[in-house]
């Protein structure tokens, strides 16, 4: 359970990490992903209130299971603005907000211990506000976009990775969608997990 009462505050799926993991600092935030637009969410005003809003609609709370107050979802959101695991992100797409995602360190969640985890991998949780949005393929078009952002922000990411619940059929249809690759289904603490990656494109990785 998130507590950002703590100092400094730690995610619950967070894993111990050797210093050359910690040392790829948080997972990058690019401004856009064409169509899209994103931005790192607030713990207060209307951010607060859409998250708020989102996560306590039936749709959503079925697998991202958040049907939080307020009061914790302020918490959260400026717990992770706080550190450097993950990052709360609103996803707009014509100016108009779509989508909750989380980008975090896969090598520092959980995660990272069910494949060969680097400690530039970028996680990415997804959760579409409006339920007139699901079902146009808009998860699947902002795993495509968000990953090709991903790693032309950080350039020594080599994997995006999802890990939507294996029951979560949308989810993994909106993976196939978008070209991720299938890694099999995996047992986490909290929930069997489908695994589904985006690799760098052979060629295009950093030169240092």
């Amino acid at each position: 359970m998130p507590d950002s009462t703590r100092a400094p505050w730690r995610s619950p799926r967070e894993i111990p990490a050797g210093p050359d993991v910690l040392a790829a600092g948080p997972p990058p935030v690019p401004a856009s992903a064409p169509p899209f637009a994103m931005r790192v969410a607030r713990a207060g005003g209307a951010d607060l209130e859409t998250l708020h809003t989102w996560m306590n609609r039936p749709h959503v709370e079925r697998f991202f299971e958040r049907a939080w107050t307020r009061e914790r979802w302020a918490e959260e959101i400026a717990g992770q603005v706080s550190g450097t695991f993950s990052r709360p992100v609103l996803v707009s797409e014509d100016g108009r907000d779509a989508a909750y995602i989380e980008l975090y360190r896969a090598a520092r969640d959980v995660v990272g211990e069910a494949y060969r985890s680097e400690p530039h991998d970028v996680g990415l949780h997804i959760a579409i506000g409006e339920e007139q949005d699901t079902g146009r393929r808009l998860g699947a078009r902002i795993f495509a976009a968000v990953t090709q952002a991903v790693f032309a922000a950080d350039r020594r990411c080599r994997t995006v990775l999802i890990e939507p619940d294996a029951a979560n059929a949308p989810a993994r249809r909106a993976a196939e969608r978008a070209g991720l690759r299938f890694g099999g289904e995996v047992a986490l603490p909290h929930k069997k997990a489908a695994l589904f990656f985006a690799d760098r494109p052979e060629g295009d990785h950093d030169r240092e």
